[in-house]
This record gives structure tokens, sequence and C-alpha cells, in this order.
């Protein structure tokens, strides 16, 4: 038994990020400002995009991008069943009414075929979600779009540096939502980000951010387009720049955990690795698993100091209104998934001792 519980997600925070938070204090860099402004430099260049817009954390990122593109009441934004409830709930702040589609069989993300079959004169939006760093069919989707007039938000909200051969995801349609949280690659403690390549939706971006008002030399000149106070700070700023100095070692780490996960449980028949194709330059943040008995193993871990978490309910038994239909794919996700410890500062030695343990529970299940 361990002496400690080996939590499912560790992330370090400490000197580093206490003197960059003491260096913007000092300098009178509090609330937004220029620190804030640096880290969406950074993070622009590291996503290979022009423009990058700070928020207070990926909800609002989202439903900043959602307004951003017009969206209004009884607009229809398609989006996939499994997902995490924010991606249903920016829509639904806005009036619009959610259309929920299936996600693949062999992967946990938005099905084509059915959106396809989803859309109708009133849809407005379709919002791909890169599940865990998991590509979506972006390109695939990107073509609806365009053929229907339909805006593309790319739900990256799990998949900051993660890549397809287009580059990274959540930059290659109008627009991209990333969040910053604590259990995200980078971390500002609680953050989000919306990335495009349009410099108008980015004017709009800058200015719904600000309650929607025009301003020039401080002065305010005339609100232009609804808003609201999404500001972000230069205190959450500097743990940012802190954290994105090491960014190329916590994907290092990030790979090589799910590699060491992916190897340390071959031949184990009762659970399995979620597929992410990391050698096409998927990042896996979270290592997942499906298990059938999944509530029994998570308790058996636990009883080993190894804490799992599982997966997140589907949107259909999340939100009142939203059922209607079986969604039988994300369903299956959705009621045998877990979530192993992972994390780019999770030791090596507590990952061996948690492939050892579901090894010695094999006898058990």
């Amino acid at each position: 038994m361990k002496e400690y519980m080996i939590p499912w997600w560790k992330t370090d925070l400490g000197e580093k990020e206490t003197k960059k938070i003491g260096q913007s204090i000092l300098a009178g860099h509090i609330t937004q400002g220029p620190v804030t402004q640096k880290l969406e430099g950074c993070l622009a260049e590291i996503l290979d995009v022009p423009y990058a817009v700070l928020t207070i954390n990926g909800s609002s990122a989202l439903l900043m991008s959602l307004l951003a593109c017009g969206i209004k009441p009884g607009d229809e934004i398609i989006i996939p069943n499994l997902t995490f409830v924010a991606t249903a709930l920016a829509p639904r702040l806005l009036g619009a009414k959610i259309k929920l589609v299936d996600v693949e069989y062999l992967r946990p993300l938005i099905d084509v075929e059915q959106v396809k079959k989803s859309i109708t004169g009133k849809t407005k939006a379709i919002i791909p979600v890169h599940l865990n760093g998991r590509a979506a069919d972006i390109r695939a989707i990107n073509k609806l779009g365009r053929r229907h007039g339909i805006t593309v938000i790319e739900d990256a909200a799990q998949a900051l540096c993660s890549r397809n051969s287009s580059g990274c995801l959540g930059t290659q349609s109008e627009m991209g939502i990333f969040s910053l949280a604590i259990t995200k690659l980078i971390t500002t403690v609680q953050g989000g980000l919306v990335v495009t390549r349009s410099k108008k939706l980015f004017d709009k971006l800058r200015a719904i951010r600000d309650y929607g008002i025009t301003k020039k030399d401080g002065l305010l000149l005339k609100q232009g387009i609804t808003g609201f106070n999404f500001k972000f700070n230069d205190i959450l700023a500097s743990i940012g720049l802190s954290q994105i100095k090491r960014v190329r070692e916590k994907i290092k780490t990030i790979r090589d955990n799910y590699i060491l996960y992916q190897n340390g449980l071959k031949g184990l028949d009762y659970i399995n690795l979620i597929d992410v194709r990391v050698e096409e330059g998927e990042l896996p943040l979270w290592v997942e698993a499906l298990c059938v008995q999944r509530d029994k193993l998570i308790q058996l871990l636990k009883r080993k100091g190894i804490l799992a978490k599982p997966y997140e309910l589907p949107i259909c038994e999340l939100l009142p209104g939203a059922q209607g239909k079986r969604y039988k794919r994300s369903e299956l996700y959705a009621g045998s998934g877990l979530i192993l410890p992972s994390g780019p500062d999770q030791s090596k030695d507590d990952l061996l001792y948690v492939i050892e343990t579901l090894k010695e529970i094999k006898r058990i299940i």
C-alpha cells in the first residue's frame, strides 16, 4: 500500500512561478496588461497563428468565439455528444439549440457522417472537439462548413500542442479555443485562449473581451458588439510565462508516459488504452483506457493508493432536454472510460507502480 495517493493528474507549480508573479506585482502589472500580451505572443508563436486572445477560462473562450461569429437565439450548433459540458453550455447561454451527434466507433471523436445528416438551414456553427489531443477530421468538417456557409470552431481545450499533418489542432478553422486550467499541458491555474487567422475576428474578440466597447487611448468610443468582462490578468499570465519555458519538456514527458503505459499494459485483456496516434503528432494529455468493470477497477486502484478518474457523462445524460435518442458509441466510452494517473510531473516510479498494480488486479477482475 502506498503511503500517499497517486493523483490522477500532476503538474508542479513552484519557485519559478512564484518569482514570475512577484516580478509582475513589483512592476505594477496586476490586471490585464503587458504580461498578458507577452503570453499571448508566446502562445501564438507556439501554435503558429497570427492572433491569440487570452481570457479567464476555456468556457469563456468558447462563448467569446460564438459571440464573434454572431450566434443568436434559435441558431443550431452541432457538437459531439461526448465532450465536456462547457461545449454545450456556451451555445445554450446564447439561446442557441445544440444538435448532438455520436462519435466514431474506433475513436471518441465527432462522426463526420452524422454531422452531414444533422445540417439544416438553421445550422450556424459546428464545434468539433479534439478530445484528449486526438485530431477530429477537421479537413472534412471544414469542407462541410464552406459548402453550407457554416462557421467551424475547434474545441481544442484538451489539445494544446497536439498536431495532425496540417499543423497544430485548434488552428485550422475560423477559430480555435484552448483551456489553460490546472489539468492542461500549460496552466495559468485558470485561463482560456481563442486563436484565429482573421484580423477581423481578432478585433471582434478583443472587443468582446472588454464589454464589446471600442476604446482609443483609454477613452470609451462606442459599443460595437455584445461583450462582457472576459479580461485576463497579468498575475495568472506570469504563471503561464514560467510554464511555457518547459513546454518541450512537458510534451516529451506526456508522450513518454503514454508509451510507458502502452508497453506496460500489453497482454492485459480487461483494460485497453484508447487510441492516440502519437506517431502522427497527437499528444495524449491524459492516458485514457476502457474497462468493462470500470467502477470496480477505480475502487480497487484506490485501495492501492492510486486515483483514477471516470470519463465524463455524455451530454445527453447531463443536460435537460438534450435526450431524444440513443448515442450508443459515446455512451460506451462514457460508461467504460477512465483516466489513469497522468501529467508532466508524475514520477516514473509511480507510473510503474500503477502498471504493476493493474497487472495484479487482472487476477481479481
